[in-house]
């Protein structure tokens, strides 16, 4: 039995959005099933990618979906942002590239840390990124 998916939007315009996306997250992660090791892994992403999205993005939007089936729980997050874009995805998502003052690791640990990682950007249009988690349930 599969169930309606639940999304949850949140703003991104200020340093406090970021723990509110974090602390959705987390819930969506416990209602999943995740092991306390996948619920790590979708905080840190979460996290990333909010503060990627308020710093380089000016601010924008993150939605929290959680997919639930008998077997399995996903969680799917989308992050949003009228920003300057990236102008070169495959640079940005190398370890230690940065266009300001931080290590370089958001984009690419998030990816390694995602079952599914997307992005769409492109100058002066802003970036949209997408990644889910899933865990088996013990239904």
């Amino acid at each position: 039995m599969t169930q309606t998916p639940s999304t949850e939007a949140v703003a991104i315009t200020t340093e406090p959005d970021i723990v509110h996306v974090r602390q959705i997250a987390r819930q969506a992660a416990i209602k999943a099933g995740f092991s306390l090791v996948q619920q790590t892994k979708l905080v840190t992403a979460a996290s990333e990618l909010a503060r990627n999205t308020l710093v380089y993005g000016g601010g924008g939007q993150a939605e929290i979906t959680l997919e639930l089936t008998a077997s399995t729980g996903t969680v799917h997050l989308t992050f949003t942002d009228g920003g300057p874009g990236i102008p070169d995805i495959e640079v940005a998502m190398t370890d230690g590239y940065s266009t300001g003052s931080g290590l370089g690791l958001g984009l690419g640990g998030a990816r390694r840390l995602a079952d599914r990682f997307e992005i769409e950007s492109a100058p002066g249009k802003g970036t949209t990124i997408r990644m889910s988690i899933s865990a088996r349930r013990s239904a």
